[in-house]
């Protein structure tokens, strides 16, 4: 799978990429300088949205660095006044740098390549086995986003629907590539609410051969309660995302595909 615009500032014989680029919710540094994982909204709800601690939820959960960029495009992601048309142009380019980072979770080894020059270049490439598997319908949002960043992964698919009145999940549909059990895992769901699609994706994938630590979850928001319930069923899944509050834009399915 070829991947050409991954960063490649160190490397680890035999181990996977170290993340440095990666901020950890339960971040070992208690200074009042620390950028914060959660962020304040003003966006409407039952009760007042209050800081959550993301410490209890240990290495498993991964936050995008935050910057400007990234908060202008949750912000514009976020407000109900944004046209369709900038909603799934902003939607795309956070789509994007989560699946840049995803990518970088998964392992390489050391290569040699030879220049135009003639000279020796010391650099690295994705070892083969990976896919992506989009949970539907709001998870193909992000197959377009891994196929611009590798053109060849194969990506499968599951229909999951709850249900209305016990938010019980049901699976509908699951199609993966034969040998999905010896691949990792880009599982793509853009919000993480109260988790329990999630938790049935990864259960039909782990009835198909899947290991749990070989999942990687990619994300655009999740609550609190949708990572933690996550995360306590599968403790070796790794869920990448850009933010956790309280607050989750439920409606990015229906803004993204124009059926609300």
């Amino acid at each position: 799978m070829p991947c050409h615009n991954q960063q490649m500032n160190s490397v680890n014989s035999g181990q996977e990429h170290p993340m440095k680029q990666v901020r950890f919710a339960n971040s070992s540094s208690s200074s009042s300088s620390s950028v914060p994982a959660v962020l304040t909204s003003s966006e409407p709800s039952d009760a007042t949205a209050q800081p959550v601690s993301l410490d209890n939820l240990g290495p498993q959960l991964k936050l995008l660095p935050l910057n400007d960029q990234i908060r202008e495009l949750q912000t514009i992601i976020r407000d109900k006044t944004t046209s369709r048309g900038d909603f799934v142009f902003c939607a795309d380019r956070l789509i994007r740098l989560v699946v840049e980072e995803g990518l970088n979770q998964l392992p390489y080894s050391e290569c040699t390549v030879t220049t135009p020059t003639g000279y020796k270049y010391e650099g690295v490439k994705f070892e083969r086995g990976n896919c992506g598997v989009s949970i539907m319908r709001s998870g193909e949002a992000m197959e377009q986003g891994l196929r611009d960043c590798c053109r060849s992964i194969r990506i499968g698919k599951i229909l999951i629907q709850s249900d209305e009145e016990t938010q019980k999940a049901k699976v509908y549909y699951a199609k993966f590539p034969p040998d999905v059990y010896r691949r990792k895992v880009l599982l793509m769901y853009p919000i993480l609410s109260t988790g329990n699609t999630v938790i049935e994706a990864v259960r039909v994938l782990i009835e198909h051969g899947v290991q749990p630590r070989h999942i990687i979850l990619l994300s655009l928001f999740s609550t609190p309660h949708g990572a933690k319930s996550i995360i306590q069923e599968f403790p070796d899944i790794t869920i990448l995302t850009t933010e956790v509050h309280p607050v989750a834009p439920t409606h990015f399915g229906q803004r993204y595909f124009g059926t609300d």
